[in-house]
């Protein structure tokens, strides 16, 4: 980054009115009349109503509409362990997106919790509040206990969008660079570096979707996770391999079909590439430098179908195609949890969507005359108003027939792509 951008940025948090969210009024409030409505006295009539029937919140208060977006700053973004008060700018810029995309309003909550349970009771003592609960810039292996913890424990939706948020937008993606590849995710050989919450997360989902564990190979700093290591924990032995004959990032792509990078920068050598077998797919998404310029991965291989993670290169795997929708659909529904249901119906969404043909004003958003389905669009742009017409819909349905909605699916939605 420039030293012009890094002062806008500060600039643009900055500004007349420091951060980037504020809270709105939403009813009347000018008259002596409407003050006694919206407090006392007349406060107290909904306070009686929910006290009968905690399900009231929803009727009379903004709890249905409402996410916590919770992180305890151990792993922001690129910047590892910041503290949970350095991370309050990405948990404000997360209520942005969800306001922007969904229009679901969001408290962001920076806790400073020095152990796991603590951080648990905290989440879990302030979560009638909220309809949904989003875990955000939580380190591995602590976010999969905190997540699991507090799933078990609540009853509205726990999810943490540094797993499966990407593992979503990683997997709708690849299905389709699969297929524009020929290939087949079932038959497909992926190695995966990087064996933190997206890396464990996205493996796990597109086994569920149909990936063989066995064609699947992780790697972390030490190299290729094998069964043989000690010390590992239970997430990574889930995907530890029998075969120890390969050890490093090279001898794991010889011959495969898909490298996901979900690491660090400029980790994807050449001649690892080159390795790969014929019509490979990529996804460097290391942010902000992949794993490997598209410009070099294109100079060794002018077959392969390739996306990242930043705006500036064609097919971004961008979080901003999940979380805000798939809340809007559990929300919507009053869904008890995000279930592996709902983020497939979420997957397959979004992987039609890219099918379709993109309207005008899309295009123009990017500067393009046109896009189309095919090795330079492989999942749609965070701009694309039908987002809202595919993934909550789609969603919704699966938390209603998954068991897990407190209210039928909407008759207002769309009919379901």
């Amino acid at each position: 980054m420039s030293k012009n951008f890094k002062q806008q940025a500060l600039d643009y948090h900055a500004g007349d009115r420091p951060g980037k969210i504020a809270i709105e009024i939403t009813k009347p409030c000018a008259t002596q009349q409407d003050l006694s409505l919206a407090y006392t006295p007349g406060v107290a009539e909904p306070v009686r109503a929910i006290a009968d029937n905690a399900d009231l919140a929803y009727r009379y208060t903004s709890k249905g509409n409402l996410v916590a977006v919770v992180t305890d700053g151990t792993a922001v973004l690129g910047l590892g362990d910041t503290g949970p008060l350095a991370a309050k700018p990405v948990m404000e810029g997360k209520g942005v997106l969800f306001k922007k995309f969904a229009d679901i309003d969001v408290f962001d909550i920076e806790v400073d919790a020095h152990s796991t349970a603590d951080f648990i009771n905290t989440v879990a003592n302030i979560a009638p509040t909220f309809g949904g609960i989003n875990l955000e810039d939580i380190g591995a292996p602590r976010c999969f206990e905190i997540e699991q913890t507090l799933i078990d424990q609540l009853d509205i939706p726990v999810f943490h969008d540094d797993q499966h948020g990407t593992a979503i937008i990683v997997a709708a993606g690849l299905l389709n660079a699969l297929e524009i590849q020929g290939k087949r995710l079932e038959e497909a050989r992926i190695v995966c570096l990087g064996a933190g919450a997206a890396g464990i997360a996205s493996m796990r989902l597109l086994v569920s979707l149909g990936a063989h564990r066995d064609n699947i190979l992780m790697l972390d700093r030490k190299g290729v996770i094998h069964t043989d290591r000690k010390g590992l924990n239970p997430y990574k032995w889930a995907f530890a391999s029998e075969d120890t004959s390969r050890n490093t990032l090279q001898e794991a792509l010889a011959g495969a079909d898909v490298f996901i990078g979900v690491s660090g920068a400029n980790l994807l050598g050449e001649d690892a590439l080159a390795g790969m077998a014929p019509r490979p797919v990529v996804f460097a998404l290391s942010n902000p430098d992949p794993e490997i310029s598209p410009a070099l991965a294109r100079q060794v291989r002018d077959d392969l179908v390739m996306a990242t993670g930043r705006s500036d290169y064609p097919n971004q795997v961008n979080n901003v195609l999940g979380f805000p929708f798939i809340f809007r659909g559990a929300l919507d529904v009053r869904a008890r949890r995000i279930n592996e249901d709902m983020m497939i119906a979420a997957v397959h969404a979004l992987s039609r969507l890219a099918r379709e043909p993109v309207p005008a004003e899309v295009c123009a958003a990017y500067g393009v005359d046109s896009l189309a389905f095919g090795p330079e669009y492989i999942i749609p742009t965070p701009f694309d108003p039908r987002l809202s017409d595919f993934v909550p819909p789609a969603v919704a349905r699966a938390a209603v027939d998954s068991g897990v909605a407190r209210l039928p699916y909407p008759v207002d939605y769309p009919k379901a792509p």
